[in-house]
């Protein structure tokens, strides 16, 4: 009788570890809809189609396999084309890192590496709107843009430092949508992530106001309240594809 609840125990284990590895994987549909971009001259409106998103962003461990998976994506690998010297520096060499982090969202990762991890899935990142869309939902509302007591938790995250060790995906709330993470743990890429001070003219940025970068670039935004919001798409413009930083991670979608 002993070895019998020892065995059942032991199942249970390994089979709630399993669910939390497919859990990682998991994907929920995200109901399309309109969408004003931050900055946006005309105030004109994005309508986004239907889409799934992962439930979490992706994880260290999740990262492993795939490194495991394709080699010339491991750190000692992986061409300075395609990520600068921060790539993967969290980690102890190419397949080790610290268990304590093993559920937390990777990071150090370039937007070539996370595109790349995406399509591997079958999968791809989402699109500035479709993130936003998403992370616009709060507990109960699909549309909290302009709960005021919503968007002071997302700025009181913002506005803190980041931790040394990161927790683990899933330690934030759960949105309308039933998606974790949007906010609370790290900033995440997005497929056209400097798009936000873009022209229409894809050969160049001649008619690019830079004053955009700075605070004062905030009144600029359509809604002088989401100042989380400015503070995202500030960081997004900053960033170029190779860089790898301590508090970007990535989710995909389908």
């Amino acid at each position: 009788m002993k070895c019998f609840i020892i065995l059942i125990l032991v199942l249970w284990h390994q089979d709630g570890t399993a669910q939390h590895s497919r859990n990682n994987n998991k994907i929920v549909p995200i109901k399309g809809g309109y969408y004003v971009p931050l900055y946006s001259l005309d105030s004109q409106k994005v309508y986004i189609h239907d889409f799934s998103m992962d439930v979490y962003p992706v994880t260290n461990n999740d990262y492993l396999e795939f490194v495991k998976k394709y080699p010339e994506w491991r750190k000692s690998r992986t061409k300075s084309l395609f990520a600068d010297s921060n790539y993967l520096q969290h980690w102890n060499n190419d397949t080790t890192f610290n268990k304590n982090i093993k559920n937390s969202p990777v990071v150090n990762v370039s937007w070539f590496a996370a595109k790349k991890y995406c399509e591997c899935e079958g999968k791809r990142l989402p699109s500035t709107a479709e993130w936003e869309l998403a992370a616009r939902a709060s507990k109960t509302k699909i549309d909290a843009s302009k709960d005021t007591l919503f968007n002071q938790w997302i700025l009181n995250w913002v506005s803190k430092p980041n931790p040394k060790v990161l927790p683990n995906v899933g330690s934030t709330f759960r949105n309308y949508f039933g998606v974790y993470d949007l906010h609370g743990l790290v900033w995440e890429w997005t497929y056209d992530y400097n798009s936000a001070l873009t022209t229409g003219e894809s050969r160049g940025n001649s008619g690019l106001d830079n004053t955009l970068f700075c605070g004062g670039g905030s009144f600029a935004s359509k809604d002088l309240n989401n100042y989380a919001s400015f503070m995202r798409f500030a960081t997004r413009s900053s960033l170029k594809a190779k860089y790898c930083v301590t508090n970007v991670g990535f989710r995909c979608v389908k």
